[in-house]
């Protein structure tokens, strides 16, 4: 097992999406971490009925922010040693990269995960 320690460069898991940031504390089985950049955009829709259209409310699941801090399960984060990338530029990557994953799916979650990223890449301006 991997010993995580404050000011190491990470990968951390936080509900569908993955980033690299920075551990700042570990306590109590969670890791807080300063993120600086995406590896994987969050999935849209709803969490406990995962891939499915028809729900009461379809969320919009926005990427952490560069610098946002947030508590991850301990086991979910491991050692990053490769160079960080910037986080504008993987925001804009993972974004893309599951716009084209759910293009090639084409079922109804697909068309509403897509109307919903459509509307995050405006708002992250790219």
């Amino acid at each position: 097992m991997n010993t995580i320690e404050p000011g190491m460069k990470v990968t951390a898991l936080y509900k569908t999406g993955k980033y690299i940031g920075e551990a700042e504390q570990v306590k109590n089985g969670k890791v807080l971490v300063s993120i600086l950049a995406v590896l994987k955009h969050p999935k849209q829709g709803d969490l406990h009925n995962p891939n499915q259209a028809d729900v009461p409310f379809f969320h919009q699941r926005k990427a952490l922010a560069f610098q946002e801090k947030t508590w991850a399960p301990e086991h979910t984060v491991k050692p990053y040693e490769e160079q960080v990338p910037d986080y504008y530029e993987s925001l804009k990557m993972s974004l893309e990269e599951m716009q084209k994953e759910l293009e090639q799916k084409g079922d109804d979650w697909s068309t509403r995960s897509l109307s919903e990223l459509s509307g995050l890449k405006k708002e992250y301006h790219l």
